[in-house]
């Protein structure tokens, strides 16, 4: 698409699941021929330049963390993406803890992301006030474990969060939606690219 004009410059790409040193390490929603596959240098080589490959809620927290709604936060701070699954991206004093997967903790029997992702309210024709309470208890239980001063709700669901965020009720951290929305994580793999060059 950018032709000559991004010959040989570094691109970052993200993925939904567990990525280390470039390799796929889990593909919980996408094809499990991705896994232990090198996708940075895979898609290095079709590319003809350096490629960065990083989780994507971890790409989205990093640009969220720095141009976003985290910009400037300590403490303990969680960026959850809510999608197709539920991404996380978990933070300590502005440094990420990487690959943390969250979505795939368990609530009511299954990964919670069965039961909170927005694929689930879309898929059960959910109002926005009952996935509201799916929401809630999973925020709950990721409270319980990690007790964030703050939680940031991206995603595509983002762009609407004025519909089901002031219906969570009884979370200790503060929530607010994801500034960049669904452009965080386009942000973050650039940023990681960027990092990975210098």
């Amino acid at each position: 698409h950018f032709g000559w004009a991004w010959s040989g410059k570094p691109v970052g790409i993200t993925f939904p699941g567990v990525v280390t040193s470039g390799t796929v390490r889990t593909a919980a929603n996408v094809d499990k021929g991705w896994v232990d596959l090198d996708a940075a240098a895979l898609l290095g080589d079709r590319l003809g330049c350096p490629v960065t490959v990083i989780n994507d809620a971890d790409a989205a927290g990093i640009a969220e963390m720095t141009f976003g709604a985290g910009r400037g936060r300590t403490g303990t701070v969680m960026m959850l993406t809510f999608g197709t699954g539920i991404g996380s991206a978990l933070f300590t004093d502005g440094r990420l803890v990487p690959n943390t997967e969250l979505g795939h903790l368990e609530l009511h029997g299954h990964d919670a992301e069965k039961h909170a992702s927005s694929k689930a309210k879309e898929d059960e024709d959910l109002s926005w006030a009952h996935w509201a309470k799916r929401v809630q208890k999973y925020l709950a239980h990721v409270e319980m474990l990690f007790s964030p001063d703050l939680f940031i709700i991206g995603g595509g669901v983002s762009r609407k969060s004025e519909k089901f965020l002031p219906l969570i009720e009884d979370i200790r951290a503060e929530i607010v939606p994801a500034e960049l929305q669904n452009n965080a994580g386009i942000v973050g793999a650039a940023m990681a690219a960027s990092a990975a060059s210098s």
